[in-house]
């Protein structure tokens, strides 16, 4: 056997190997999400049961929770639950495959952390053993080629998962940016009218889903976390992290001031709409700016030649129509 072929069944053979670890860790996850749901259906259950043993409160007895606020708390529980890193995350290959930096990714991104985190791990260890295999198969190199060629496509399937990754965090987190005016408009017209900080992020989470499409679906997150006993704090912080810049930040820290220590935020969120607006309005001078430097490239290429063919045409046609009567003599 040549050196590419002993290259190529190593590779087919690590990447069976990993293939196998890989499918352990879907089965056990499959395990843990049927466990899950059937904890969740005895409970749900339970709950039935004893609304139709006691379905009025007893003197004597102690008033038993409404199934509302036992039905909140068990999905806050397992939002709490989804936030989690499962345990297979700590061990030492996927320590190595997903770190800390991919996990902060994945949490911008949006995406739940245990079926992302393996999605992320099993993509990543098929991709550094499949790409290596093809480009030897496909380019058939030798020597150094060979090894040039496994390692640039090792990296590639290394990276590229991070890659996609870092794409759509940051394409969350620009909608974030252009969400965030019109999030501070709403909640400081629902302050105004005199409701409180919990009733106004609750309806913004529930009822403005259709314009904040990603700020929504964190509000209602942190809702749930906070229902569940976090601080407004630890509830908000993974809301904070959203943003491109400061300027989300500066809201939570805002909310979190005025939840701990009260006061009025219709003044406050007043002078943040406008400073917001003034930036939004010098971003876009600065995209027409660039905007425009780049049309004197298209102008040169596209309208010059036009140009020349439309003035200068006519005296090129006279110059070679006399050039070509004094051949003619």
């Amino acid at each position: 056997m040549t050196a590419a072929q002993l290259w190529i069944a190593s590779l087919a053979l690590a990447a069976l190997g990993l293939l196998m670890l890989a499918g352990r860790l879907l089965l056990r996850q499959h395990r843990a999400e049927r466990t899950e749901q059937r904890v969740a259906q005895l409970l749900r259950q339970r709950e039935t049961a004893a609304a139709v043993i006691q379905p009025f409160p007893m003197p004597g007895l102690p008033p038993m929770p409404s199934s509302a606020s036992q039905s909140e708390q068990e999905a806050a529980q397992q939002v709490i639950e989804r936030l989690k890193p499962p345990a297979w995350l700590d061990t030492g290959l996927a320590k190595a495959l997903f770190a800390d930096e991919d996990r902060k990714l994945m949490e911008q991104a949006g995406i739940e952390m245990a079926r992302g985190g393996l999605t992320f791990v099993v993509s990543r260890t098929v991709l550094c053993l499949a790409l290596p295999a093809l480009a030897l198969l496909f380019f058939e190199p030798q020597g150094t080629k060979a090894v040039f060629y496994g390692f640039a496509a090792f990296s590639l399937g290394l990276m590229l998962p991070k890659w996609i990754l870092r794409s759509k965090a940051n394409n969350r987190r620009k909608q974030v940016v252009e969400e965030l005016p019109l999030f501070v408009d709403l909640l400081r017209l629902l302050q105004g009218v005199g409701l409180s900080i919990d009733q106004s992020l609750h309806i913004l989470a529930t009822e403005f889903g259709s314009v904040l499409r990603v700020l929504s679906a964190e509000l209602g997150l942190a809702n749930r976390l906070y229902s569940s006993g976090r601080t407004r704090e630890q509830s908000l912080q993974r809301l904070a992290m959203l943003g491109a810049d400061d300027d989300m930040s500066a809201v939570v820290n805002l909310l979190v001031q005025v939840d701990r220590h009260g006061g009025a935020v219709q003044e406050p969120l007043r002078e943040f709409s406008l400073r917001l607006r003034e930036k939004r309005q010098a971003s876009f001078k600065e995209k027409i700016g660039t905007i425009t430097v780049k049309m004197t490239g298209v102008m040169v290429l596209t309208l010059l030649p036009a140009l020349i063919v439309i003035t200068a045409g006519p005296g090129f046609t006279a110059v070679i129509r006399s050039l070509s009567s004094i051949g003619g003599r």
